[in-house]
Formats: structure tokens, C-alpha cells, sequence
């Protein structure tokens, strides 16, 4: 149960951000001796592995914090946070996974049950952020931009550092986030329509002072 959990969060981590998670875990699997990745999975603790993501890390959090920039970096991003969502849930669910190296092995032993499983999780994660950050920058004119970004990456630390450390919290975690997410969707409808109400009030003010 446990082990799900872990996976569980570091996939969802991988929907807000493909590189932290993955760096989590490798450095997790290179420092910290209670964290042992599966044998198929080791290659994450390789030095220029870690070096590599977190180049990708930097860029990534630049990118994502820049209006209309965000929103083509969410597109490229389609692919990548899945996949590291599927990467990340089979290491975090210490499932045996060895037999990745030889794809016969790999299907028949239904290792590839987590790695779908944390890819499912990783889109869903994608799709939600994606969807709300135009609404999101729409409404406040790009502002909404950089503080979502600080916000999803400090989601996506907290949530692979409690999958690691204490993968029970985890559940807590994603309720509070999907309060959140909850909770901006509807700020972001309400502004909208204030904002629609404010022009539809200039216009018909506009009509009057030009019949008169």
C-alpha cells in the first residue's frame, strides 16, 4: 500500500513538473539508503543522468513561468510528464522491474501494469494544468503566470518528498490540491464573468452616448 502511495505521488508530481520527481528519486536512490530503486530503474542515479535533468529542471522553470510561453511548454510537455509519471511510479512502487531491459520478459511479468498506471496518473495531473492555466492567465492578464508556476513546483517537491519520506501523506496532499485546483476554477469563472460584465456595461453605455 505504501509503495502505491509513493508511486502514486511521485506520478503526480510528474504531471506538474517531469523533472523533479525524477531527480527525487535518483538522488533519493544514490544518497539515501532506505530508498532502493529496482534493478531496471538504477540508471537514474548515473551522475550525467542527474546532471541532464536538472539542466532540463532550470529550463523548465524558466519556460513555465512566462505568459503564452507557459502555455507552449504545457503542449511539448504532453510526452514528457507522462512518460517521467511512468518512469516514476514503477521506481516509486519498487515493483520488480529488471526484466524492462528484455520487452518479453517485461509484458509477460505485468511490470508494465505501474508504468501505464503512473502514466494515466501523470496526463490526468497534465490535462488539469494545462486546461487552467490559460483560463487562469486570461484572467488576470498574465499575472497569474510565475505565482502558478512557484506554486506547482513547490507542489511537485512537496509531493516526491513525501512520497519518498512519508508516502502516507500523500493522500492528504492530493486532496489539498484538488481542493485548490477546485477552488481556482472558480475564482477564474467568477473574474471572467465580472470582467464580461464590466465590457457588456461600457458597451451598452457607449450605445447610449452615441444615439444621444
Amino acid at each position: 500500500m505504501l509503495e502505491f502511495l509513493a508511486g502514486t505521488g511521485l506520478a503526480a508530481a510528474a504531471g506538474l513538473n517531469a523533472y523533479v520527481p525524477l531527480l527525487a528519486l535518483g538522488l533519493g536512490g544514490r544518497f539515501l539508503d532506505f530508498v532502493q530503486l529496482p534493478g531496471g530503474w538504477t540508471w537514474l542515479e548515473n551522475e550525467w543522468v542527474l546532471g541532464i535533468l536538472g539542466v532540463l529542471l532550470v529550463i523548465e522553470f524558466v519556460a513555465d513561468k512566462i505568459p503564452a510561453v507557459d502555455t507552449v511548454n504545457d503542449w511539448i510537455q504532453t510526452l514528457v510528464r507522462p512518460a517521467s509519471g511512468g518512469i516514476v511510479f514503477g521506481g516509486g512502487a519498487l515493483t520488480e522491474t529488471a526484466a524492462v531491459s528484455d520487452p518479453a520478459a517485461f509484458f509477460e511479468s505485468n511490470a508494465w501494469v505501474p508504468v501505464v498506471t503512473g502514466i494515466l496518473i501523470a496526463l490526468g495531473v497534465h490535462v488539469v494544468k494545462a486546461m487552467l492555466r490559460p483560463v487562469l492567465n486570461a484572467a488576470t492578464f498574465g499575472m497569474a503566470a510565475p505565482v502558478m508556476s512557484f506554486a506547482e513546483d513547490f507542489s511537485a517537491v512537496g509531493l516526491s518528498l513525501l512520497a519518498l519520506l512519508v508516502p502516507i501523506l500523500v493522500v492528504l496532499a492530493l486532496a489539498g490540491l484538488v481542493v485548490g485546483v477546485v477552488l481556482l476554477f472558480r475564482r477564474a469563472r467568477r473574474r471572467k464573468r465580472a470582467g464580461a460584465g464590466v465590457e457588456s456595461y461600457a458597451s451598452a453605455g457607449s450605445s447610449r452616448t452615441s444615439n444621444t
